[in-house]
């Protein structure tokens, strides 16, 4: 959309305040106490008998990574947040209305990737256990999973697939774009640079010359941080402003602390490469692998059959690369006999939000009442 001049009602975003109990004392000492956005559609306020009592499906948007539910609801020029989306797609009867939830899921760590982590906190439970029932408390919706569905972008994608396979009581459809997958793609590349970024801050730091290649490495060869990880945690979150080089690293940081949780270690997660040679650690980056969309397919078949839409795109051109997860994840999901839509189109990884006047049509047609 280029000028936003727009002549259709925009419908109605409410801000709520949601104390939640399964945050409260998580491990980063995050807020617990979340501004929850949520955009209701011009047909929800209508009056006559098709307005105050009728009921809509629910639709949850799970924003990526350093992204929260706020930010979707913010103006944005020479484009459209997710409200004015939702109501131009509705305006034009691409689809029909329903309800928009956009939950503040932000951590120290950048985001998380909507699911339950000791080094971070419950998230798919904060999500399933507490945000949906409070909206169903709070609004007009048809409270049941075959009427409520969610989506995402990147780390908001890899959520949506990830809560499609396990939480089918909960979710009917599920919309994945540029959503993590195959994990020795993805991850893999980027983390010789985070390796790179956490040397600046070793205990000591190595002269020219001659090196003891073993006595180096000691300490950072377990997965466990020998006090750099917390020191360029420290460091960062002091500063006003992220390199790239660290904002990939924290990102690396926040998967480890996702896909790899251990209380007993430092900052309560293990590190999946030796933080000196760079060798991969075979014990940890099973837990990784172990948490890779391409790999849960099979596990999860009978959750994925039970729901009533799929939905995954990816841009042929990702700068991460997720396009070959993409197409491996459609490959296992055709071959477990799994209905779903793949697409893919001619872009990269950012500013493709425009790719939902796609998903949330296909959403509201796989819940709609």
């Amino acid at each position: 959309m280029g000028l936003k001049r727009t002549s259709w009602h925009p419908g109605t975003v409410v801000l709520l305040e949601h104390d939640s109990r399964i945050l409260r004392d998580n491990a980063l000492r995050d807020p617990h106490v979340r501004k929850l956005a949520v955009w209701l559609p011009p047909q929800y306020d209508a009056g006559g008998s098709r307005g105050r009592g009728r009921r809509f499906p629910v639709l949850y948007d799970l924003v990526g990574f350093m992204g929260s539910g706020l930010a979707h609801v913010a103006w944005k020029n020479f484009s459209e947040n997710v409200p004015e989306r939702m109501a131009r797609l509705v305006h034009e009867r691409r689809m029909g209305p329903a309800i928009v939830v956009l939950p503040d899921c932000f951590t120290a760590l950048g985001g998380n990737q909507y699911v339950n982590s000791s080094a971070i906190g419950d998230y798919a439970d904060y999500l399933t256990k507490e945000i949906v029932p409070f909206v169903d408390r709070e609004f007009r919706t048809l409270a049941s999973r075959e009427h409520r569905g969610c989506f995402g972008k990147s780390s908001g994608g890899y959520g949506a697939i990830i809560h499609g396979m396990r939480y089918p009581a909960t979710w009917g459809a599920v919309a994945d774009h540029s959503g993590d997958a195959y994990f020795d793609f993805v991850y893999w590349h980027d983390w010789p640079n985070s390796l790179n970024e956490l040397a600046k801050y070793r205990a000591r730091q190595w002269k020219d010359g001659p090196r003891d290649v073993r006595r180096m490495e000691r300490g950072a060869d377990r997965g466990r941080d020998d006090g750099r990880v917390r020191r360029f945690l420290d460091a960062v979150w002091r500063k006003p402003k992220l390199s790239m080089a660290e904002g990939h690293c924290i990102m690396n940081l926040c998967m480890a602390a996702t896909y790899d949780p251990d209380p007993r270690a430092p900052n309560g997660f293990r590190l999946p490469f030796n933080l000196e040679t760079g060798e991969v650690l075979p014990e940890r980056w099973k837990h990784w692998r172990a948490n890779d969309p391409v790999n849960l397919v099979t596990r999860y078949r009978a959750n994925l059959k039970s729901l009533r839409g799929i939905y995954i795109d990816c841009g042929s051109r990702d700068q991460y690369h997720i396009q070959y997860g993409s197409r491996i994840l459609s490959k296992r999901l055709a071959r477990a006999r799994i209905a779903h839509r793949y697409e893919e189109f001619d872009d990269n990884h950012s500013d493709i939000d425009y790719r939902m006047d796609v998903s949330l049509p296909f959403l509201y047609r796989a819940l709609k009442p």
